[in-house]
């Protein structure tokens, strides 16, 4: 197929461009590159530009024949959600609005897209799965919803037909790339540049209740989210209903124990200050998967903390040896 993946040059959506690519469909990325890399792109099909933009959405769809589309593009700093949401409503959800009218305009009926966790804010109860309740505690986490339920009356109305994977930590590297946001704002790599600079960094929130006082998240790989979202758009072109799937590993873990995981695959200590709580962090999200593994056939693979941590370890090695002036 041909597919348009929306922020293909971030993180997630670049590892899923590489897997798409290796199963034999044809990704074009379309990336403003705010928070994405041209480098991340490769040799592929690369568009410019910014969702806001319908002449550019339109024609990316219309000139590359574009059969589904998988959406990664919107802004995902919860703290930065709370501080200025209005940008983040105009970015994920006005702009994922238009997306979706130029695909019903275009005649694109399929896309994935690419949900959260914090559609849940304080889960009722924990594994979360996807009959719970959608709370959302921050911005975020309400934008994300937002699209979900536009997709949803967009499917009823015009026939779209749609999956949101609600993700829940996404980390861990390939051999050719991890995660490189500015500013970092994810543990694992945090962890791993503290103990390599000797800079410590901050734990937010030491009191919260949990067996050591530190909030519970369940992480899962980088290369296990991209496998889904093709197992995803498989499912929609043989005909699988629209729906959500949590896309986790059932098992959580603390901020301690990440520290203690990338202390052991290091060897060397990793040095934090204890810092207030975050607005908008609940204390523990751990996904019930059963549904991903039933439907879809999915199941992480790469994704036990140990796996996550080394993979992180050997590519943030490996690029700051590779840095100039290292």
């Amino acid at each position: 197929m041909k597919i348009l993946v929306t922020g293909g040059a971030g993180y997630i959506g670049s590892h899923t461009a590489t897997q798409a690519e290796e199963s034999g469909h044809t990704p074009v990325i379309l990336d403003n590159l705010s928070t994405g890399h041209r480098w991340a792109v490769g040799r592929r099909a690369f568009v410019e530009g910014d969702l806001g933009d319908d002449i550019l959405v339109r024609q990316a769809l219309e000139q590359n024949r574009i059969e589904a589309v998988i959406h990664f593009a919107a802004f995902a700093y919860v703290g930065e959600s709370v501080a200025d949401p209005r940008r983040y409503f105009h970015n994920n959800v006005v702009n994922t609005l238009k997306l979706l009218d130029a695909m019903v305009d275009c005649g694109v009926k399929q896309i994935v897209h690419s949900s959260t966790c914090a559609t849940y804010g304080i889960p009722d109860k924990v594994p979360i799965s996807e009959e719970q309740a959608q709370r959302p505690v921050n911005p975020y986490g309400e934008s994300k919803l937002f699209v979900e339920r536009m997709l949803d009356w967009y499917g009823r109305a015009y026939g779209l037909r749609w999956v949101a994977l609600r993700y829940f930590n996404a980390a861990g590297a390939s051999d050719s790339h991890g995660e490189c946001h500015d500013p970092e704002t994810h543990l694992v790599p945090l962890a791993i540049q503290a103990a390599l600079t000797g800079v410590p960094m901050q734990i937010f929130g030491t009191d919260y209740p949990t067996q050591d006082g530190t909030a519970v998240r369940d992480y899962i790989h980088v290369d296990d989210l991209a496998v889904a979202h093709l197992l995803a758009l498989e499912y929609l072109k043989k005909g699988g209903a629209s729906r959500a799937f949590n896309l986790g590993t059932g098992c959580g873990y603390s901020v301690r124990q990440v520290l203690d995981m990338v202390e052991e695959v290091g060897g060397i200590t990793v040095p934090y200050q204890a810092a207030p709580r975050r607005v908008g962090d609940p204390p523990v999200l751990v996904a019930d998967n059963h549904a991903a593994q039933e439907v879809l056939g999915w199941s992480p693979k790469s994704s036990s903390l140990r796996q996550i941590v080394e993979s992180a370890w050997k590519w943030q090695t490996k690029a700051r040896a590779a840095a100039p002036g290292a």
